[in-house]
Formats: structure tokens, sequence, C-alpha cells
């Protein structure tokens, strides 16, 4: 364990990992300021040292890190366009997004009022978010469709929407005993890129 006083490099993203591997571990109601700071290796005060807000700016600052991460990834997408297949590149890009925090870190942000309250904040003045990731697989499709790989008539922002909304609900409906989360993606993403006369798999 890192003794007092001594600085904890990456300190944010080594406690950001310990908590997703506590409630992974444990389930949400495992989350403690204390087993995170076990779980990481590190004192006790360092968590409260980086977030004066306690566990609820803690948790957000997860989320919105995870999420801003996933965000860019998506922004790299439209970089993508005439490389390996469409469905390839959006499955990776949604996939991101399901697994940037996970369903049970997500849920547990929004079953904690502080939380959500913080994080709408934050998705209310820019943070990178959902929306970010919907326009950039938006812009995507538009870079594809003028290469000739998605048909010119699709509506892209609307098959954005749709994966993106859909990626949204199996982070906030997914638990113990539903069907996998990835098997769903890889199934939407065929039915909207491979699946039908739409978008070229190409």
């Amino acid at each position: 364990m890192s003794p007092r006083g001594v600085a904890v490099p990456d300190a944010r993203e080594r406690l950001f990992a310990a908590a997703e591997r506590v409630v992974a571990q444990g389930g949400p109601g495992a989350l403690t300021s204390r087993a995170v700071t076990e779980e990481a290796g590190c004192s006790k005060g360092l968590l409260h040292a980086h977030f004066a807000g306690g566990l609820d700016e803690f948790v957000a600052e997860l989320v919105l890190d995870r999420l801003a991460r996933t965000a860019a990834l998506a922004d790299r997408l439209p970089s993508r366009t005439g490389q390996d297949t469409v469905t390839a590149n959006l499955t990776d890009v949604a996939t991101a997004l399901f697994t940037s925090t996970g369903p049970t870190v997500s849920g547990l942000a929004l079953t904690r009022p502080g939380v959500a309250i913080r994080f709408r904040e934050a998705m209310a003045s820019g943070a990178p978010g959902f929306t970010t990731v919907q326009e950039a697989v938006t812009a995507y499709l538009r870079a594809e469709q003028r290469l000739g790989r998605v048909d010119g008539r699709i509506d892209a922002e609307a098959v954005a929407l749709a994966l993106v909304g859909t990626v949204h609900h199996l982070l906030m409906t997914s638990h113990a005993g539903t069907p996998d989360p990835h098997a769903q993606i890889r199934r939407l993403v065929t039915a909207l890129a491979g699946g039908g006369p739409h978008i070229a798999d190409q």
C-alpha cells in the first residue's frame, strides 16, 4: 500500500480501475470509498484528496472519463472510411460504447442522485458522451455514402440514433440472466449495416 504523503502516479486511473473491479466482483453495493482504496492498494485518503465531493463525484468522473474515451474512439471513426467493412467499424464503436463503463457502473451512476445530477450537468456543459458518438457515427456513414459503400438513400442520422440509442438501452437494462448484450449489438449492427439492401457490407 502506498504510504501517506507519497505521490501515487496516475492516481485517478488507478482508482477508476479499482472501482470497476470492485463493482465487477461485488456488485453496486460493494462500492465504497474504503473498498476502492483497498483494491487500489493506496491510502484511504487518496480518493478524497482527488475527489473533494466524495464518492458521488468519484463515480460521476469515472463514468464521464470512460464515455470520453469512447467518444475519442468514435471521433476517429470517419478516418476509417473505406477501410475494413462498414459492419466491423460500427460494431467496434458500439461495443466500445457498451463496455466503456459497463451496465453495472452506469446503473450505479443513475441510482445515486448526486451522481446523476453531476452527470447531467456535465452533459449539458458539453462533455463528450452519447451525442458525441452519435454525431461521429453519422459523419462516418455519410462519408461511406460518398464512397458508395452505404446506400445514399438511407438516413444516416437515424441509423446512428438507432445504434447509439439501443446501446444506451442495453446499458440501462442488462443484468445477470438477460441475453448477452454483445450478441445483441452484433445482431443490431448486422441488421442496420449488413442485413438489408441499404448499407453494403464491403
